[in-house]
């Protein structure tokens, strides 16, 4: 996150928190990658505190170096196959769900340059203006990145829960926004912004407003899936 170490800590404790409550209100097998967003920005948070700490010399190199390629996987090569392929377990079966499997089979490709490009190429990192600036000569690949934005937010915005189209135009805006007030240090200022907007999927999840069964809608069986003692105990 911009600023500092323990911003990125603290970020990552709320969101954590946040993350383990929107799984507490799953109903459905196939919804609980999407449900699981807001704990893998939490980690993420977490993993670039600890670049925080490399950067100002807290923590060791090796360190570093393990917290940098930890972030940047993610960032970088993850994130572009997991958000199509979440939107994609929750698709009805429909002329959209054609549009995102091949949105996944891009992002499929996405990751793989790019965890080729982090295992095989030199990463740096370094604060500029008070966010953290990654650099790989491979996934910096203009061509790639726009098949990534294509992938990552093309699915949500193709998605046939409102919600999720929500989700998607609001981080396409934190995107933009993020490349035109900190082009530097993109990945990181978008990640975050990506993270915050992480509560709206908790919010949908606790209202039954993500419903796979019924898109748009709200089935009248609530059906847990995890935690179902928990929920029990709320009902």
């Amino acid at each position: 996150m911009c600023f500092s170490a323990t911003a990125s800590f603290v970020a990552s404790g709320v969101i954590g928190a946040i993350g383990l409550a929107t799984l507490c209100h799953v109903r459905e097998p196939r919804a609980l990658l999407f449900a699981a967003v807001p704990l893998l920005f939490a980690a993420h948070q977490f993993a670039e505190g600890l670049v925080w700490l490399g950067l100002t010399g807290r923590i060791g190199p090796v360190a570093l170096d393990h917290s940098t390629f930890l972030f940047t996987l993610y960032a970088q090569g993850i994130l572009p196959l997991l958000m199509p392929l979440a939107v994609l377990l929750m698709e009805p079966p429909c002329h959209r769900r054609k549009a995102i499997v091949a949105l996944t089979g891009i992002g499929a490709l996405v990751c793989a340059w790019m965890i080729y490009g982090l295992i095989f190429f030199e990463s740096h990192c370094l604060i500029e203006q008070n966010s953290i600036a990654y650099r790989n000569a491979l996934t910096g690949n203009f061509a790639v990145s726009l098949l990534y934005i294509l992938a990552t937010c093309g699915a949500l915005l193709l998605s046939s829960h409102h919600v999720i189209r929500w989700y998607g135009m609001l981080n396409v805006i934190a995107l933009t926004i993020a490349q035109i007030a900190k082009e530097a240090a993109f990945a990181s200022v978008w990640c975050f912004c990506a993270a915050a907007l992480s509560i709206m999927i908790y919010r949908q999840f606790r209202d039954g407003a993500i419903d796979v069964a019924t898109p748009n809608g709200r089935s009248a069986h609530r059906r847990p899936f995890l935690f179902p003692s928990l929920r029990n105990r709320r009902s």
